[in-house]
C-alpha cells in the first residue's frame, strides 16, 4: 500500500481514537473532557442499566432536550428533563459537558450562553464528575469522594416524583421541591398544574394540587404520622413506606419500595391528575408495561380550569373540552394533543367602547355550574341583571335566578355541562360581539310581529299615562325647590342608581357653566343629619385633608360613609366637582362607589357606599393587625387594585389618571376586596394623550414618580409608579416613606439592594410566614421594581402589569434601579402627612 493509500486509513483510526477519547459510552459516569453529543445520541446508563440519561426529541418541528428515562420499556417514559424551558433546536452542535469551574453545562453552537447548567460555585473544577445513579438520581460528585453530592436531579423533580427524591420545602435555599406538569404529551415546558407541600403554622401538612401554582383543587388531607386524611390505604400498603422528615434545614416526604425489584413512579399528568404506577419485569412485554395503583382527583372534572378560559369541560367525551360559540381553540395543535390550557379566543371583539358600533349580544349556554370569581349584582329582575353586565365592560356573562343577579368579569373559568343532560347548575348567558351571527328566527317571524304589535300598543297607553302622571305632578310640586329633592334616610342601595325624575343633581350648579349632568342623586342635608344622628361624634370614622368622614345608617339598616368637605378648605371646590363627575361615570368592582351627594348652602357632601374594613393601611402597618392579612389577601388586594387602574386607563369611558394612590386611599370590603378611592386629585386625559403637565403639584410624598414631582410631568406611568410601591409596601409590611435600613433612604432602596445581591426574600414581611411558593413572592417583587424605575418609558403599562400578574409564564425583564434611591442624605428628616382617617382621603401638599 502506498502513502497516499495509508492516509485515509490513518485519518479513520485517528478519528476512532479521538471518539473514544473524548464522547462517552453507556457507563454510569463522565468527567472533564468527555461530553454527550445529541447528534451522536450518545447516553449514559445506570449500573443496572434501569435508566438512561441522554437526548430526547418532541413535537413538530423537532425540539431537543436532555432527560432521564426508564431504558428497557417500551415508549420512553420521561422522569426528568433538564432543559423545559428552554429546547435545543439545532442537534449537530447540541452537547453536556463540564465548564471550565466544574459546572456541567448544556451548550449549542449557535448560542453563547448555556441553555442548562448546575450553576453552582467554589467547586472543585478538576475533580467533579457526573453519574446516574440505580435509583435514577443524576448527580454531580466529588471523584475522589463519592459521597460527597454538590448537585442532584432529585432536588430539581420535573413532573415525576421517584422512589427516594425529595417533595417539599429547602428552608436555607426557600425554594419549594414541587412538581409541575408537562404542557402535554408533546411539550415539557412548564404546564398549569403543581403539586407542592403546604405546611401551617401549627407544623401540620399536606400536599396540594394547584392550577396555576394558585387554585387549589385538590388535597391529599394532613399528614397524622401514618398516612394522608384523604388516603387512609397508605397506612397498610405492601408496596410503598412512606416517610416525613423535618429539620432546620428542610421539611420534605420521600417513599420507597419493600420491593427493590419493582419500579415505581408518581407523576402530576398534563391533564392535571396525580398518579402513581408500578411496573414488574413480567410486564415488559406489553404495549403499555405500567400498572395504575391510583389516580386522583378520580375524575377529571374535578380538576379546575382543565379547559381553559372560556372553555366547557363535558364528562363523557373522548374530548372532554370544547369552545362555546363564538369563540375558537387558542391552538387547533394544542388541542389534538388534549391541552387545553390556553383555553378558547373569541373570534370576533366586543363592541363596547365603540359607540358607533351594534351592541354586543347574550348567547345561553344551559345547565353550566358556575364559574367561580363571580360578583353579585342587586338588580332584582333578569332585564336589570343583563342590563348591569352589558353596562360594565369588564362584563362577560351574567346568570340570574331566584338567588338574585350574578356578573363575571374576565376570562370564565371551570365551566362544566354534562353531557348526558343531567341537572348541574343554571343557564349563563355569555356575552357575545354584534359582529356574531345571531341564531335565526326564520318560521317565527308572525310571533315577532304579534309580540311588537301588543308591545307598540302597550307603549302607547303607557306614554299617555306617563305624561298625565308628569303633568299633575309638576302642579303639585310647584314652587319647590330643587333642593328638596331626595331623602337619604329613605334611599335603598340594593336598587340601581338613576337621576331624580325632576333631572335635579350634583352637577345642577355647574348648568349654568354649560356642564354635562353626572346622573348623581342629589340628598338633601336634613336628611343627612338624621343619617349621620347629627354628625355625631360615635359615628366620625376620621379625618382627611377635605374634611371629616363619617358612618351613616339608613331606615333600611344600611350602613354609608358620609365625606364632608371642609369650609376651611379654599383647595377643595375644585377636587369636590371633581369627585362628583369621575366616579359618577366609574363603575368597576375595585372603584369605590359614589351614591350620591349633598350641595345646601355651604356645605358640599359626598355619600359613598360603606367598607366595614376600612383601608389598607389601617392593617399593613400595624404590628398587630397586619397578620390578618395573609399572602393569600395580599395577592388578592394586589391583583384587585391591578384591574382597577387598568380599567381607569384603559377600560373607562373616560381615560383617567388617579394621581394619588396609596394605602390609605385603598378601601376594603367586607370579604377584604380592595376598592380605590379618593378621586379628587385624579385627571383626565385624552385616549391619545401620553402626556401632560400641571403648575399645581398635589399628592402625597413616597408615592409620586419623579417626573410628576419634580417636573409637574404626570402620565398613566405615574399611577404606574405608585402601584410599584403600593406592591412593594404590601410584600414587605413595611411603608415606603420614612424607612431606614442598611443605609437605605427609603423601601424602594433597600428592595432594590436584596434584588442586586440576590436576596430578595428577605424583604418578605415574615410576620405571616413563607407563602405556599416563594418564586410567585419573588416574581411581585420583581414586578413591582419594574414599575418603580425612574425613566416612565422603562415602566410597564398596568395592561403589561396585568398580564406578568395573571400569566405566571409571561418572562419578566430585569428592573434597573429605581427612583430616588441614590443623590440622597439619609440624615435628612422628612415629615410625612398622611391621612388619619379609616375610610381615607388626600392630603394636599405643596412641592
Amino acid at each position: 500500500m502506498g502513502l497516499d493509500g495509508t492516509r485515509p486509513f490513518l485519518l479513520f483510526v485517528l478519528l476512532l481514537f479521538l471518539r473514544a477519547c473524548f464522547s462517552v459510552n453507556t457507563d454510569d459516569t463522565f468527567s472533564k473532557g468527555q461530553s454527550l453529543s445529541a447528534m451522536n445520541t450518545d447516553s449514559i446508563s445506570s449500573k443496572s442499566g434501569r435508566y438512561e440519561l441522554g437526548f430526547f426529541e418532541r413535537g413538530t418541528p423537532p425540539k431537543f432536550y436532555l432527560g432521564i428515562w426508564f431504558k428497557r420499556l417500551v415508549g420512553q417514559k420521561i422522569v426528568w428533563v433538564a432543559n423545559r424551558e428552554n429546547h435545543l433546536s439545532d442537534p449537530s452542535t447540541s452537547r453536556l459537558e463540564f465548564s471550565e469551574d466544574g459546572n456541567l453545562v448544556l451548550l449549542e453552537a449557535s448560542s453563547k450562553k448555556p441553555f442548562w447548567s448546575t450553576n453552582l460555585e467554589n467547586l472543585p473544577s478538576n475533580s467533579t464528575e457526573a453519574a446516574l445513579l440505580d435509583d435514577g438520581n443524576f448527580v454531580l460528585r466529588d471523584r475522589s469522594n463519592l459521597s460527597t453530592i454538590f448537585w442532584e436531579s432529585f432536588d430539581h423533580p420535573t413532573d415525576t416524583w421517584m422512589p427516594g427524591g425529595k417533595l417539599g420545602i429547602d428552608k436555607a435555599g426557600k425554594v419549594p421541591k414541587q412538581l409541575i406538569s408537562w404542557k402535554n404529551s408533546d411539550d415539557p415546558s412548564l404546564g398549569p398544574f403543581s403539586l407542592s407541600l403546604r405546611i401551617y403554622p401549627n407544623g401540620s401538612s399536606e400536599f396540594i394540587l394547584q392550577w396555576n401554582r394558585s387554585q387549589v383543587y385538590w388535597s391529599t388531607g394532613v399528614w397524622n404520622g401514618e398516612t394522608f386524611g384523604s388516603l387512609p390505604w397508605m397506612r397498610s400498603n405492601p408496596i410503598y413506606n412512606y416517610s416525613f422528615v423535618s429539620n432546620a434545614n428542610e421539611t420534605y416526604f420521600n417513599y420507597s419500595l419493600y420491593n427493590s425489584s419493582m419500579m415505581s413512579i408518581s407523576f402530576i399528568d398534563s391533564t392535571g391528575q396525580l398518579e402513581q404506577k408500578t411496573w414488574l419485569s413480567a410486564n415488559e412485554s406489553k404495549s403499555d408495561p405500567w400498572d395504575l395503583l391510583w389516580a386522583n382527583p378520580k375524575s377529571l372534572s374535578d380538576v379546575y380550569a382543565l379547559c381553559g378560559a372560556f372553555g366547557i369541560y363535558h364528562d363523557n367525551t373522548s374530548h372532554p373540552c370544547d369552545c362555546p360559540k363564538g369563540f375558537e381553540p387558542f391552538s387547533d395543535t394544542q388541542t389534538t394533543l388534549n391541552d387545553w390550557s390556553s383555553g378558547c379566543l373569541r373570534r370576533h371583539p366586543l363592541q363596547c367602547e365603540n359607540r358607533n358600533a351594534k351592541k354586543d349580544w347574550f348567547q345561553k349556554i344551559p345547565n353550566i355550574t358556575s364559574p367561580i370569581n363571580w360578583k353579585a349584582y342587586s338588580a332584582v329582575s333578569a332585564r336589570r341583571c343583563e342590563l348591569a353586565c352589558m353596562n360594565n365592560c369588564s362584563c362577560t356573562a351574567y346568570t340570574h335566578n331566584s338567588s338574585g343577579c350574578l356578573i363575571w368579569e374576565g376570562a370564565l373559568l371551570n365551566m362544566q355541562q354534562p353531557s348526558d343532560g343531567g341537572e348541574a347548575g343554571q343557564d349563563i348567558y355569555l356575552r357575545l360581539s354584534a359582529d356574531e351571527p345571531q341564531i335565526s328566527t326564520k318560521g317565527t317571524k308572525w310571533k315577532v310581529w304579534v309580540i311588537v304589535a301588543v308591545l307598540v300598543a302597550a307603549t302607547g297607553l303607557i306614554l299617555c299615562l306617563s305624561v298625565c302622571f308628569s303633568i299633575k305632578r309638576k302642579l303639585k310640586h310647584k314652587g319647590e325647590t330643587a333642593a328638596s329633592s331626595n331623602d337619604l334616610m329613605l334611599f335603598d342601595l340594593s336598587t340601581e342608581i338613576h337621576a331624580i325624575s325632576d333631572g335635579t343633581n350634583c352637577q345642577d350648579s355647574d348648568k349654568k357653566r354649560g356642564k354635562k349632568d353626572v346622573e348623581l342623586p342629589l340628598f338633601s342635608y336634613e336628611s343627612v343629619l338624621a343619617a349621620t344622628d347629627n354628625f355625631s361624634t360615635a359615628n366620625k370614622l376620621g379625618e382627611g385633608g377635605f374634611g371629616p368622614v363619617y358612618k351613616g345608617k339608613l331606615l333600611r339598616g344600611q350602613e354609608i360613609a358620609v365625606k364632608m368637605l371642609s369650609k376651611r378648605s379654599g383647595q377643595g371646590i375644585e377636587e369636590f366637582r371633581n369627585e362628583t363627575t369621575l366616579i359618577a361615570k366609574l363603575q368597576h368592582r375595585n372603584l369605590v362607589k359614589l351614591l350620591g351627594c349633598c350641595i345646601e348652602g355651604d356645605e358640599k357632601i359626598l355619600i359613598y357606599e360603606y367598607m366595614p374594613n376600612k383601608s389598607l393601611d389601617f392593617y399593613l402597618f400595624d404590628p398587630a393587625k397586619k397578620q390578618m392579612l395573609d399572602w393569600g389577601t395580599r395577592i388578592h388586594i394586589i391583583e384587585g387594585i391591578a384591574q382597577g387602574l387598568l380599567y381607569l386607563h384603559q377600560y373607562s369611558r373616560l381615560r383617567i389618571i388617579h394621581r394619588d394612590m396609596k394605602p390609605s386611599n385603598i378601601l376594603l370590603d367586607s370579604e377584604m376586596n380592595p376598592k380605590i378611592s379618593d378621586f379628587g386629585m385624579a385627571r383626565i386625559v385624552g385616549d391619545n394623550e401620553l402626556q401632560a403637565n400641571t403648575n399645581r403639584i398635589v399628592g402625597t410624598f413616597g408615592y409620586m414618580s419623579p417626573e410628576y414631582a419634580m417636573e409637574g410631568l404626570y402620565s398613566i406611568k405615574s399611577d404606574v409608579f405608585s402601584f410599584g410601591v403600593l406592591l412593594l409596601e404590601i410584600v414587605s409590611g413595611k411603608k415606603n416613606t420614612g424607612f431606614y435600613n442598611h443605609g437605605s433612604l427609603n423601601l424602594l432602596g433597600y428592595a432594590w439592594e436584596l434584588w442586586r445581591d440576590d436576596q430578595s426574600l428577605e424583604l418578605m414581611d415574615s410576620t405571616i410566614g413563607y407563602p405556599t411558593s416563594t418564586s410567585i413572592l419573588v416574581r411581585y417583587i420583581n414586578i413591582g421594581l419594574l414599575c418603580v424605575q425612574e425613566n416612565p418609558v422603562d415602566r410597564p403599562t398596568m395592561l403589561d402589569v396585568v398580564s406578568m400578574i395573571s400569566n405566571e409564564h409571561v418572562p419578566l425583564l430585569t428592573p434597573k434601579q429605581p427612583a430616588f434611591t441614590v443623590g440622597r442624605n439619609p440624615t435628612i428628616n422628612l415629615t410625612e402627612n398622611c391621612s388619619i382617617n379609616s375610610v381615607t382621603f388626600s392630603v394636599m401638599e405643596a412641592r
